[in-house]
C-alpha cells in the first residue's frame, strides 16, 4: 500500500480487477491467502528516468484455497515483468505481464 500512489493506475488491468489501489491490494490478498509463504525476488531491474522495469520471480507453496481448488503443498514458481512510472517516490502507473498459464497449471486450475 505504501509503495502505490493514491491515484495509482493499472494500465494493463486484468478483467475483473478493480482499477486504482483496490485492484493490486485485492490481488495480493488473494495470492497470499492461497500461498501463505509466497515470496518475490527481483531478478533484474532497470531504472531510466521516472521508469523502473523489474523482472520478478515468485515462489511458494500452494497450501490453502484458490477459487474452488485446494492446495496440497505443491511448489509454485512463476515470473512477472512490470514497468512502473514513479512519481513523488511512489508507483503512479503500472504496465505488467505475468506468466499466469504456468501459475494456473501449478495450482491445478489449468492443464
Amino acid at each position: 500500500r505504501t509503495a502505490l500512489a493514491a491515484d495509482f493506475t493499472d494500465r494493463t488491468l486484468p478483467a475483473g480487477r478493480a482499477q486504482g489501489l483496490p485492484g493490486p491490494l485485492a490481488a495480493s490478498r488473494t495470492m497470499r491467502a492461497a500461498i501463505p509463504d509466497l515470496h518475490c525476488e527481483i531478478e533484474q531491474m532497470i531504472v531510466a528516468g521516472d521508469r523502473v522495469v523489474v523482472h520478478l520471480r515468485f515462489r511458494g507453496h500452494f497450501t490453502e484455497v484458490f477459487g474452488n481448488t485446494t492446495g496440497h503443498g505443491q511448489a509454485v514458481d512463476f515470473i512477472a515483468t512490470d514497468i512502473y512510472r514513479i512519481a513523488a517516490g511512489r508507483i503512479a502507473e503500472n504496465w505488467h505481464i505475468e506468466d499466469n498459464l504456468t501459475l494456473m497449471r501449478q495450482l491445478g486450475v489449468a492443464n
